[in-house]
């Protein structure tokens, strides 16, 4: 085999591995019950993925990786609305998280939690069409609650798995 050819296969390797343990961290977190007694709050465990993919792999693989998690959890284990709740809140956060660690100096915990945010502000932005009501902006204050911690959680967490990793995993 040549170099490039091991660089083409490490590449898929890796991105593979990610987006499996993606669809594995998405379905622990779906078994979880008490998190699930409030509609919408989640662990966030698939956004371990996607921080080690945005900090070790590259901008653009982190929120590939994300969009074909969601498409593969939603098909597997939910369904069109899932699908699109999860799709709004993952590309806001996707995008929010990238600007935050391209522009700025933010910690991964930082960026983690605006990621937390901006994921319940996709979720209920998709709720506010769903259900044709802005009344459902009194939960963002239970979500944006929740998705701090869940997020300072995460992004601690991601920092340690990160600052484990070499500094670029695709070759």
């Amino acid at each position: 085999m040549s170099e490039k050819e091991i660089s083409v296969t490490n590449k898929i390797a890796v991105r593979a591995l990610l987006i499996a343990l993606a669809m594995v961290l998405s379905y622990i977190e779906s078994q979880i019950q008490f998190v699930s007694l409030v509609p919408g709050i989640k662990l966030g465990l698939t956004n371990l993925v996607v921080m080690v993919a945005l900090y070790r792999i590259s901008d653009k693989e982190a929120i590939m990786i994300n969009v074909v998690r969601i498409i593969l959890v939603g098909v597997t284990f939910g369904n069109l609305f899932s699908m699109a709740y999860s799709m709004a809140g993952g590309l806001l956060s996707g995008v929010v998280m990238l600007v935050m660690k391209r522009r700025t100096k933010m910690s991964m915990t930082t960026v983690s939690v605006l990621g937390g945010i901006s994921h319940n502000v996709g979720q209920i932005l998709v709720a506010m069409i769903v259900l044709q009501t802005h009344a459902v902006l009194y939960y963002l204050l239970v979500l944006w609650i929740t998705g701090i911690v869940a997020g300072v959680v995460i992004g601690l967490v991601s920092a340690q798995i990160v600052e484990r990793l070499p500094k670029n995993l695709i070759r």
